[in-house]
């Protein structure tokens, strides 16, 4: 993911609510979320095998974003998007599952890992010190550290927070705001090493590009009555949306 929302026992209907979006070259394939035979839900990546979000019926869910630093940047490095396959299958607790991942991610390039069971989650990062373990509260992450004040991620957490505060239920309102192609303005533009006009294009929460842009949308829910929701969205380099799939199933308490 790329950017990423979500609220941990927050809202009145539901004890975690994930809304986020994948960005990617459009040339990198990928298929659409569906259940692994190792037992997820999820998105595959096809270039290299791994995934940027995904859940267990036993409620066990992870997620990832790149923490954007070409400076540090390693072409040859192992793929990031093994790291969401192994939280979802590590057997030990989120807490100590995560800490064991960002541990021996040394070799990867900068990631935001977060990973949790139900409402209960952790954030780590190969770029920051130990794992953190969050409050019930609404977060924000996109390419730096969680709750960075990037436009993007400030605009969309707003958003986010007012949906939650109405009690909604409904899902059209948080694809509108992951659906937003505004970009910040010149002066409030984060510096993490890239062109200028790169920050820009990047800037929006939703990016439209015939090379780079937003591939998926994706709403994750777990209800207080144990029921999940997973709702995908596919778009083109044009930002038109081309498929889409929605699953519900039940989910178990986490296996510790």
């Amino acid at each position: 993911m790329c950017l990423a929302v979500f609220v941990l026992d927050a809202h009145p209907a539901f004890s975690l609510v994930i809304a986020a979006n994948r960005d990617e070259y459009h040339a990198r394939p990928a298929a659409p979320a569906a259940w692994w035979d190792e037992g997820w839900l999820g998105g595959r990546d096809l270039a290299a095998g791994g995934a940027w979000l995904g859940i267990t019926r036993d409620a066990r869910w992870a997620f990832i974003t790149n923490v954007r630093d070409p400076s540090r940047n390693n072409p040859g490095a192992p793929t990031r998007g093994s790291l969401v396959p192994a939280a979802l299958a590590d057997p030990a607790s989120p807490s100590r599952s995560l800490a064991r991942i960002v541990r021996a991610a040394t070799a990867h390039n900068g990631f935001n890992l977060v990973a949790g069971c139900g409402a209960e989650a952790y954030w780590g990062s190969n770029r920051t010190d130990a794992p953190l373990a969050l409050a019930p509260g609404i977060y924000g992450l996109s390419n730096a550290a969680l709750d960075t004040a990037w436009v993007k991620v400030t605009r969309t957490k707003t958003a986010f927070e007012a949906w939650c505060a109405r009690g909604e239920e409904d899902f059209a309102p948080l694809f509108s705001m992951l659906g937003d192609t505004t970009r910040a303005p010149d002066d409030l533009l984060p510096a993490t090493g890239i062109p200028r006009d790169r920050e820009r294009l990047l800037s929006a929460p939703f990016i439209v590009d015939d090379r780079y842009g937003t591939r998926c949308s994706t709403v994750l829910a777990i209800d207080r009555e144990g029921s999940a929701r997973f709702v995908e969205r596919t778009f083109d380099r044009r930002g038109e949306q081309v498929g889409e799939v929605a699953f519900r199933f039940a989910v178990t308490s986490c296996n510790r």
